[in-house]
């Protein structure tokens, strides 16, 4: 009896050795997981961390705050919204009586555009080589992070400039770029172009005060010219 107890146990030892041994595999697999783990949630942080510092470093909308005194004396305020990756420059001329004139340099379509305070109507003319000589001034300021700027009124140049409306010239907005599409959308868009003044014969129309990082200000006014 002994003996069979015996080669019994050998037997049940026998057979329990292979499910012993059937656990290293199991461990070593786990192990391997483990790792893979380890190094795709390392991965997927890499990517997160490097995405986020990548939009940090985006440039921003910079917005350059002007003040200055029109011809009048009367304080002004004045916002200049620069957008590089548009190349555009946007100003924001806010009257003593709280109405807002914008003014959009589209350098990308070559474009200015006015659109009076309280007004339905936009103004457009072609840029020239002093209004992209002004926007470039305003890219660099954006650059060096200046965001106000005093005009002083003894260093300040005033000029005015007239630009006279062309009746029934309206432009094709689709053509425009996005920008002035955005500024004026259903707004009618009229074609204007510079002038020597309205005449005797002929009134101005409005005036808007604007100035420049260049310590320079116009006062750029509008009259119909003749059909």
């Amino acid at each position: 009896m002994e003996a069979e107890r015996s080669s019994a146990g050998n037997a049940t030892s026998a057979e329990r050795r292979p499910l012993a041994k059937s656990k290293t595999p199991s461990r070593i697999l786990w192990v391997i997981l483990s790792v893979i783990l380890f190094f795709v949630i390392v991965s997927i942080s890499v990517v997160v961390i490097f995405s986020f510092t990548h939009r940090t470093t985006k440039p921003v909308l910079q917005i350059v705050r002007l003040t200055f005194q029109n011809h009048q004396g009367s304080q002004m305020n004045q916002s200049a919204f620069v957008d590089k990756s548009k190349n555009t420059v946007t100003y924001h001329v806010t009257s003593p009586s709280n109405h807002t004139t914008v003014v959009l340099f589209d350098s990308k379509n070559g474009y200015v555009c006015y659109k009076p305070a309280d007004q339905n109507a936009c103004y457009l003319r072609k840029m020239d080589d002093w209004d992209l000589e002004n926007v470039q001034i305003s890219f660099n300021l954006s650059e060096h992070r200046v965001n106000q700027l005093l005009l002083q009124n003894n260093e300040t140049k005033y000029y005015r400039e007239f630009l006279g409306i062309l009746p029934g010239r309206q432009a094709n907005a689709g053509s425009l770029g996005e920008a002035i599409q955005t500024l004026c959308e259903q707004t009618s868009i009229y074609w204007v172009r510079k002038g020597d003044g309205p005449g005797k014969k002929r009134l101005i129309y409005l005036c808007i005060d604007i100035c420049f990082p260049s310590n320079v200000c116009l006062s750029v006014c509008f009259y119909y010219l003749p059909d």
